[in-house]
Order: structure tokens, then C-alpha cells, then sequence
């Protein structure tokens, strides 16, 4: 069983990437990521123009984080340094670029191929400072700019995508059309995290990016769209914590993943972790290698008017006891689940099937059947 893919043409040990973040804004940054198990890691955000970045500029709760870091500190030259430092290791180098027009684009793609990095991704879809006029909004723009970058250098480029846009799938169609190796999605959401009500200001200064788990159904509907929709591969990004996360991504059409928030949270031992619980349960499961479940998971996806109506109800696998948990009992909004004698009960003629107690029971003794 082998965790190795190919994306991009790239030979990887494993699909976990680390994201373009403050993680990756370093040669001596990236080296850690390497040396903790990562299959590849893309650089911190690239431009000719050095802003400083601002403080606080991270912020977390329990559900993400929000950022508004904007790119690199480290100009243009000093990335080559940067990049020949880590470029011995076993692992592939993504060099995020961004731009403003089609030449400058081009111009920063050919500075970092020299570098000797092994793939660009274009990353036009900040949501926070100059990035909330979102370049990836613009068809002609968005086609014009990825291809110019294309067709100024040999190695692969990723476009990556925001979720702040309502016509997804023709912006994947935009940039398969203009040559592009890869989709990345998704990349931060435009976000306030919080207010502090007793000095009545804002937790940061200014909006920003949100990410982890909050993100992730958000990311996963976006994996898949983008999976169905074109045949060039997708790196999924948003929210993912564990080897489940994984395959849900993987399952749903993604090659390949990439991590951030939660190896900022935890530490990069989360990818050894990831890793070995990944590889156990392939193994488990009798699976080869993952492209065995890549896109397993797409021939569930119905559209509404596909969905046939089934007379489901939820049922109760042998006896469920209170057990301080009654998640399914104070969540039914019908009424039908109640307690007798500190044991579930369900009335089927109250139960519509909605589904809710099912996904809510983390004993999994819920399941629809008729």
C-alpha cells in the first residue's frame, strides 16, 4: 500500500501539502514542514511589492481562525536564497505567486522557475486587503492571467480558487481553458471573528481570512463541483483535522490536501499523525493506494430533482439509553423522539425522516429505514 501520488506530473511521497500561509514564509519554515513528513509545501505568497505585515494580524475561536497576514515580507530575490536552502529535500516546492496584470504575472513565474521551484499556484483569490476585488471574479481577467503565467514557464501551475464567487464551476472551466495543471480550493472566507462587546472593537483590525473546520463543508462542496466540472486534478483546502478529512476530499474528487490552520493549532506533528492513521485505514479497508477512493463519493451526489422521495424514518439500533447525552431527544423538532424510562423512543407516526438525530448520534445507534 502506498500513499504516493502523482499530481501536477509531480511524484509526491504522500497528498499532504502545507498551504501557502505564515507556516511556509521561510526557507528555514518550509524545511520544518518537509522534515515532519509533508509531500510538498507552497511558499508564503509572492509579489514584487514587500508590505510589512501588521500586528495582531491572527486571531482564533473555537471553530478557526482568522488572518489578516497579506503575503510575504521577503522580496522577490530574497525567495531564491529561500528556496535553494530547501530545495535538497524530499519533497516538492510550490511557489504562491500574485500579480496584477498578465505580464507581471508572468514576469514573477519566470523569477521563481528559475528559483527552481516545482510548480507555481497563482494566488488571486485573498479575501482580504487588496484581494476584496477578487481577481478570480473576472473571467477575461482570470484567463488572461493564468495564461500568460502558463505560457511563460515549463513547470506546472495550480490556480487557486475563493469561495466567494457564485459561478465556480465556469471559472474552473476559465482556467482549464487557458492551460492551467491544477485547481487549489478553497482559500480563505472573508470574515469578522469576533467583537469584544466590552471595549466595543473588533478582535482584528481590519476584515480578514477565516479558516479550519468552520470552512469545511464550505471546502467540500467546492472540491466537488470543481471534480465534476473539469479533468485537470484538485488540491482541497479548508478545515481538515484528521485522516477522515482526508478521504472525505479525496473521496470527493481531490488528488492531493493542504493544511494550515490546523498544523498552526496543533503543531506539525499532526502530519505524522495524519500520515499513519491514513495509511492504517487504507490498509484496513484493503485499498492499494488512494487512488482507489479518489471520486468514490461523487456518484452519491445527487441534484435535488434526482433525489427520489423514500418513505424513511429514523430507527434505533437495540437499546439507547439517556446516557447524559439526549442530543436526538432535544433536537427533534417533531416531537417524535422522547424518553421512556431513560430509553429512546421513536414515534413513527411523528417522524418525517428528516435525518438530523442521525448525524447527531455519536454512537451511530440512529439510521433511517423504512
Amino acid at each position: 500500500m502506498s500513499l504516493s501520488v502523482d499530481f501536477m506530473g509531480i511524484k509526491l511521497k504522500n497528498p499532504i501539502i502545507v498551504a501557502a500561509s505564515p507556516l511556509s514564509g521561510s526557507g528555514s519554515m518550509i524545511r520544518k514542514a518537509i522534515e515532519a513528513g509533508a509531500g510538498a509545501v507552497v511558499t508564503q505568497t509572492i509579489t514584487n511589492e514587500v508590505r510589512q505585515n501588521v500586528r495582531p494580524r491572527i486571531a482564533a475561536n473555537s471553530f478557526g481562525m482568522q488572518n489578516i497576514e497579506l503575503y510575504s515580507n521577503l522580496t522577490l530575490e530574497e525567495w531564491e536564497r529561500e528556496i535553494y536552502y530547501v530545495k535538497e529535500k524530499d519533497a516538492a516546492i510550490i511557489a504562491n505567486i500574485l500579480a496584477h496584470t498578465p505580464s507581471e504575472m508572468a514576469y514573477i513565474a519566470k523569477k521563481v522557475e528559475r528559483f527552481g521551484v516545482d510548480a507555481i499556484e497563482l494566488g488571486i483569490s485573498i479575501p482580504h486587503g487588496e484581494g476584496v476585488e477578487l481577481l478570480i471574479s473576472d473571467m477575461e481577467r482570470l484567463y488572461n492571467l493564468t495564461k500568460m503565467a502558463v505560457d511563460s514557464v515549463s513547470i506546472p501551475v495550480m490556480v487557486k480558487f475563493s469561495p466567494n464567487v457564485s459561478n465556480l464551476t465556469a471559472l474552473a472551466h476559465i482556467v482549464e481553458e487557458a492551460g492551467a495543471s491544477a485547481i487549489s480550493a478553497i482559500d480563505t472566507i472573508r470574515s469578522i471573528i469576533g467583537v469584544d462587546i466590552d471595549r466595543a472593537k473588533v478582535m482584528l483590525p481590519t476584515y480578514g481570512g477565516y479558516s479550519g473546520e468552520g470552512i469545511r463543508p464550505i471546502a467540500l462542496a467546492a472540491i466537488a463541483s470543481i471534480s465534476q466540472a473539469v479533468k485537470i486534478p484538485v488540491s482541497g483546502i479548508g478545515g481538515i483535522e484528521n485522516y477522515r478529512n482526508v478521504i472525505e476530499f479525496i473521496m470527493l474528487g481531490a488528488s492531493t490536501v493542504q493544511l494550515c490552520t490546523s498544523l498552526i493549532m496543533n503543531g506539525y506533528g499532526r502530519i505524522g499523525e495524519i500520515l499513519a492513521d491514513l495509511e492504517n485505514w487504507l490498509q484496513c479497508k484493503g485499498y492499494s493506494s488512494l487512488e482507489d477512493i479518489r471520486g468514490q463519493a461523487l456518484a452519491s451526489l445527487k441534484s435535488f430533482e434526482e433525489i427520489p422521495i423514500e418513505p424513511y424514518i429514523a430507527k434505533v439500533k437495540g437499546v439507547c439509553t439517556v446516557d447524559n447525552c439526549s442530543k436526538c431527544v432535544k433536537s427533534c423538532i417533531y416531537g417524535a423522539i422522547s424518553l421512556k424510562n431513560d430509553i429512546i423512543v421513536i414515534d413513527d407516526s411523528k417522524c418525517t425522516g428528516c435525518g438530523l438525530c442521525v448525524s447527531l448520534c455519536e454512537k451511530r445507534l440512529l439510521y433511517l429505514d423504512w
